[in-house]
């Protein structure tokens, strides 16, 4: 910053080592919600981020069009993160980042989440997860079928990224849509093409 006759600030060592923790794990929502915004611009689903349910308790009422929440909390557990319709198919699915480079740990997903995602697929919609393996720059769609495979037949505490290659279905990155996962459920439901 420029002070008048050309006194300049002196950084303190400590700012040049900040690092901005804000945002973690909001790469993959964000690449997401955009690709969702490109399917309903171009009207081929309409897929939407759920909120997240919260309580106000707290509201400051500062004119009618100036009101600040003051406190609020979770009201209830929140289901998943997406869900919409597509082909006329329910879609419903969770959406998670992980740092390891080897596995995806199984504490990211909470039970109520897995539980939603079984009844979703025992009605006949399409439910799954995506799964970005960030320092591999990897993406992956997994069935809940499939991670259910997994959950019934081991005591691991995570997914290791070898399941993933084998069960899951990886999603190259493009352009647009970011993250084609609509891509992958056509393959899956038309000829069953090869997961990697």
């Amino acid at each position: 910053m420029n002070y008048p006759g050309g006194i300049k600030k002196r950084q303190s060592p400590l700012q040049n080592n900040f690092v901005d923790y804000a945002n973690r794990g909001m790469k993959l929502e964000d690449d997401l919600n955009i690709t969702n915004n490109y399917y309903r611009d171009i009207n081929k689903a309409v897929i939407y981020k759920k909120p997240t349910p919260i309580k106000i308790t707290k509201v400051n009422f500062l004119s009618r069009s100036n009101v600040t929440i003051k406190e609020a909390f979770f009201d209830t557990p929140s289901t998943t993160d997406y869900n919409g319709i597509y082909k006329g198919k329910y879609i419903d699915f969770e959406a998670k980042e992980t740092t390891s480079k080897t596995s995806f740990p199984l504490s990211n997903i909470h039970p109520h989440q897995l539980k939603h995602l079984e009844m979703i697929e025992e009605h006949g919609g399409i439910a799954f997860i995506i799964v970005k393996f960030t320092h591999l720059n990897k993406i992956y769609l997994l069935l809940e079928k499939d991670l259910k495979q997994f959950l019934n037949n081991t005591t691991r505490k995570s997914i290791p990224l070898s399941f993933f290659e084998n069960n899951g279905y990886m999603i190259k990155e493009k352009f647009n849509p970011r993250i084609d996962y609509l891509e992958i459920l056509d393959n899956i439901g038309g000829n069953n093409e090869e997961k990697n």
